[in-house]
């Protein structure tokens, strides 16, 4: 699979509303639905159950929520590295385990659920950057 097939795929979302804790395109999905969708849909199951998480979990203790299941399935590469279709986990509020992930849709560029706004591609935010904890990238897949 290339890497613009991610970043397709991700833009096919665009428009779908924000809605926490969901998965569906066009009805609605979180950020962690997002990258759950697109993985469904050009991969195929879930190989870890990715249960959603409350709104708060992530904000007392080091249990990192979703970078963790996303190692056993996904290549963690270095934030250098990183190119469009790969998946980044910001920690927010700085400090605090990883609980926001978005597609690198270009240079400045990502594709991530919004809870004002839905799915959008818009430019990382300057503040956003210094927030990158991990970088994923999806298997090679025939």
């Amino acid at each position: 699979m290339r890497q613009e097939e991610i970043v397709q795929a991700a833009r096919a979302w665009i428009g779908t509303p924000y809605h926490d804790q969901a998965s569906l395109k066009s009805v609605g999905c979180d950020c962690l639905g997002l990258l759950r969708g697109v993985w469904r849909e050009l991969i195929g199951p879930e190989p870890v159950d990715m249960r959603p998480y409350a709104r708060d979990a992530g904000e007392a203790g080091s249990v990192e929520l979703i970078a963790d299941p996303v190692r056993g399935f996904m290549n963690e590469v270095v934030l250098q590295d990183r190119q469009p279709g790969d998946v980044l986990l910001f920690r927010m509020p700085h400090m605090r385990v990883a609980k926001h992930c978005a597609f690198q849709a270009g240079p400045g560029m990502i594709i991530h659920a919004y809870e004002r706004r839905g799915v959008v591609e818009m430019r990382m935010p300057v503040e956003w950057r210094g927030r990158i904890a991990f970088v994923f990238r999806f298997p090679e897949v025939s």
